[in-house]
């Protein structure tokens, strides 16, 4: 059985795929509304914003989420580092995103997650950290003692795929593959040319793009397709790019969102993946379809205030123990921003609230 730090690893997944990836009975774990996250906040009217402020307020000891295995709680750098990403897209929250910054590059949580390097590097997880830590604007080369460019060049393989090094297996995926190109492309050298092909030549005949690769049949992914789009768009492999949106907008659902592999509903998780892929790349119409499903899923003036601004993974409402996943993904498609150019420069201090008209007074 694979030790924790190995599960931890697996954290490297974004948020959408922990659905799948992890027991049902794993669950986010969520400081009390107004703990320790932020200090001020100030009403918003802008959807993203007022979904990035209630992801502040969620966060335990104002600087980590945790998860849930068997009844314990463990330290969630992958979900902490989706709020980071979120943070910056949405303009805001800039006093929880350097707090969360500052708790990854501890040296018990980014070895935890990252693996020691040596006998154990996970590729997944060194890609995705490097991404926030570029979007802060971070040294890369030298966060938390640990040069991830490097680390993550060094997990490359000779066909241009980054795998995991570890003695519990290889469970990098296209997950991994898409934010190792995106952020490798972010740094002075570029993202490898082999390293692009291998993500180029993983299409599926469909036009979409495989979860897992090497599997007999390819099966597209809504979610893999649209990190594979943002990250071959940003290193110029248009024709590539342009076929799997032209997947994700033949996959949209009437309601616009999208669904998970396997499923039929949407979610937000799915969808907030997807409208950041479909208007950062043009197609404007699905993607503000998409962007309107999301927007519904959202909490509103109507809901108990401890929620306001957070989304809902699904139709179904607002559930605490995936809300925090679905929120952070979300503001995502919220925003629009590519990942390839998301940046937390200029983003504001304080967590936003949703602004909501007065209370009628009452007698």
């Amino acid at each position: 059985m694979p030790t924790l730090r190995r599960t931890l690893g697996l954290l490297a997944i974004p948020a959408v795929a922990l659905a799948t990836a992890l027991p049902a009975a794993t669950a986010a774990h969520a400081a009390p509304e107004n703990a320790t996250a932020a200090a001020t906040s100030s009403p918003t009217v802008r959807p993203d914003a007022a979904a990035g402020g209630w992801l502040a307020r969620q966060l335990v000891d104002g600087d980590h989420f945790e998860s849930v295995f068997n009844g314990t709680a463990y330290p969630d750098q992958g979900l902490t580092i989706d709020a980071v990403l979120a943070f910056a897209a949405s303009r805001g929250s800039d006093e929880a995103a350097a707090k969360a910054t500052a708790w990854l590059a501890k040296p018990e949580i980014i070895g935890g997650y990252l693996g020691d390097g040596t006998t154990e590097a996970y590729a997944g997880a060194t890609a995705k950290l490097l991404l926030a830590v570029e979007v802060r604007g971070g040294d890369p080369a030298a966060f938390g003692g640990v040069d991830l460019p490097a680390r993550l060049r060094s997990l490359q393989t000779a066909e241009g795929r980054f795998s995991d090094r570890s003695q519990w297996g290889d469970y990098s995926n296209a997950f991994g593959q898409s934010l190792a190109v995106i952020a490798l492309h972010r740094t002075p050298g570029g993202a490898p040319a082999a390293a692009v092909d291998f993500l180029a030549n993983s299409q599926c005949a469909d036009g979409g793009f495989p979860l897992s690769f090497g599997q007999a049949a390819c099966t597209s992914d809504a979610d893999a397709t649209a990190l594979a789009v943002q990250a071959l768009a940003a290193t110029g492999r248009a024709a590539k790019a342009n076929t799997g949106l032209g997947w994700l907008t033949a996959h949209q659902n009437a309601d616009g969102g999208f669904a998970a592999a396997g499923a039929t509903a949407s979610n937000a998780n799915s969808t907030g993946l997807a409208t950041q892929a479909l208007l950062s790349g043009g197609r404007l119409g699905p993607g503000l379809k998409a962007w309107g499903r999301l927007v519904k899923l959202q909490q509103g003036c109507s809901a108990d205030p401890a929620v306001r601004g957070a989304v809902a993974y699904d139709a179904t409402g607002f559930n605490a123990g995936n809300g925090a996943r679905a929120t952070a993904q979300a503001v995502l498609g919220l925003a629009g921003t590519p990942l390839s150019t998301l940046s937390a420069s200029g983003a504001a201090p304080d967590a936003p609230t949703q602004a909501c008209p007065p209370a009628p007074a009452t007698r």
